[in-house]
């Protein structure tokens, strides 16, 4: 074996000349790396393969089941956190940077709810000479609460929605769709990765719906999704509740939304004398069918979605009932559903003169017949 001339500094055994030639993996101001200049023997002696940590431990909000990654909680949607850990003590685990044709493989051993164990394998090639190394790093699952579960149990809020009607109380069925609407705004945007996004309180009172939000954008774009969907209007106001640390003026905000008057499916009798309609639409201007004649119905830009007009009930309230007789195109008779008698009504151009039966509604204002599909044409979305 041919000799380089120099000697390993730990033994004092000539190293041979093809390992003096191997490249200089020394530091930037090109001194010698003293682990290069050592002969193979001490070398391997304490060489690692891999650096591994004493313990991987990864944070878990308990409630909600983020997980802490660099410096902020990621929501995974997960419940089994093995996939997690891998990925920690991947990122945590290192190569010996002299290792050629590197090859690694990790195992999970799961050792409770909170402990995992992770079994790594490494290969790799040092100096010419293939090496393996095993480590075994302990996981541990730490159940904390990250911030927005914190301020979620905490009550903290910076808008609210307060969802009332006009002249009336929001019937369940609104109230319930209320909601729906704002959680469904809110599950859009966390789908988005804004953790920023959640209703702290719903809370039902006497006159409608009180719902606290997390931000005042949130609650804004709540106020205006049920408007939008449900029809009516709101307003905005907004109190100084304290200052951040740079001075800024922080305000808490509350949208109150007003449902229209009267509500899809309703019957009213508008004050111009043409008769009762029959609620198609709340959005924007009020629009219906007219029950006399089958004629569309919208409200003047003035009178909006609330026309002066007397109440007289709802499309659920009618009852079938007997079509008598048809006694020429602008009227027919039908069954009174409460008398039994023959009244006669005005045929609106929607009604089926072939049916048996036909709905009608009974008010003070006499009988009305409805359309079978309950105008629902044109309805809101």
């Amino acid at each position: 074996m041919s000799r380089s001339g120099e000697f390993c500094p730990r033994c004092g055994d000539e190293i041979p000349e093809e390992a003096d030639e191997r490249p200089d993996l020394g530091g930037a101001g090109g001194g010698r790396n003293t682990e290069r200049v050592l002969c193979d023997a001490c070398y391997f002696e304490e060489f690692d393969l891999v650096d591994a940590p004493d313990v991987v431990q990864v944070r878990v909000c308990s409630r909600c089941g983020a997980v802490h990654k660099g410096n902020r909680w990621v929501d995974i949607g997960a419940e089994d956190y093995t996939d997690i850990a891998v990925e920690q003590v991947s990122e945590a685990l290192g190569v010996h940077v002299d290792a050629q044709s590197v090859a690694w493989q990790v195992a999970p051993e799961q050792v409770d709810q909170n402990n995992i164990r992770m079994h790594a394998e490494f290969s790799g090639v040092i100096r010419g000479t293939p090496v393996t190394e095993q480590v075994v790093v302990p996981v541990r699952i730490s159940r904390q609460t990250c911030k927005r579960c914190g301020k979620i149990a905490g009550g903290s809020f910076a808008s609210i929605v307060q969802v009332r009607a006009d002249e009336r109380d929001p019937t369940d069925e609104e109230r319930e769709r209320a909601e729906e609407i704002a959680r469904e705004y809110v599950a859009a945007r966390e789908e988005t990765g804004d953790r920023n996004a959640f209703v702290t309180e719903v809370k039902e009172v006497d006159d409608g719906l009180n719902m606290k939000i997390s931000t005042n954008q949130m609650g804004l774009g709540i106020a205006k999704r049920i408007t939008a969907q449900l029809g009516g209007s709101y307003s905005d106001s907004r109190r100084l509740i304290t200052e951040d640390e740079d001075g800024q003026e922080l305000y808490r905000m509350t949208y109150a939304v007003r449902l229209p008057r009267y509500r899809r499916g309703e019957v009213i009798d508008p004050d111009d004398g043409d008769g009762p309609v029959l609620v198609r639409s709340v959005q924007g201007n009020l629009k219906g069918v007219r029950l006399a004649t089958g004629a569309d119905y919208e409200a003047s830009f003035e009178a909006g979605d609330a026309p002066d007009a007397e109440r007289l009930g709802f499309r659920e309230d009618a009852v079938p009932t007997t079509l008598v007789a048809v006694e020429d195109e602008n009227a027919v008779q039908v069954l009174d559903p409460e008398t039994f008698e023959s009244v006669t009504v005005p045929r609106p151009d929607y009604l089926d003169t072939d049916a048996d039966e036909v709905p009608v509604l009974k008010s003070q204002a006499g009988l009305h017949v409805l359309p079978d599909d309950g105008g629902d044409a044109g309805d809101d979305a």
